[in-house]
């Protein structure tokens, strides 16, 4: 069974996204402003923490990176950060997870 979760956050001007779709390929997408400036490819799940460079599209350009990580052992659901100018910044989670039932929760 694939996942798919996609995080995104608007810093400095800018739209920063990470798209990971896993499955028996774990793929990993980081987008400037809708343009793809880095990707990974593993097989199987994917290990975690990944971690994943940018810039964005300054002059000059400003170095980035996004962590992808599990806060507890054993959970499957992973966080992302951005890493910016020495802070960290939480990346919020835009896949609509379903109940048991199909409904959106």
């Amino acid at each position: 069974m694939r996942r798919r979760h996609s995080f995104h956050r608007d810093q400095a001007g800018h739209s920063i996204t990470v798209n990971v779709r896993s499955g028996r390929l774990t793929e990993t997408e980081l987008l400037v402003d809708g343009k793809e400036v880095g990707f990974l490819r593993e097989r199987g799940p994917g290990h975690l923490p990944r971690r994943l460079t940018g810039e964005l599209p300054d002059s000059p350009g400003h170095p980035f990176s996004v962590r992808l990580d599990r806060p507890t052992a054993g959970l499957h659901l992973p966080t992302c950060f951005l890493e910016l100018d020495g802070r960290d910044w939480p990346m919020a989670d835009q896949v609509a997870r379903t109940t048991p039932d199909g409904a959106p929760r």
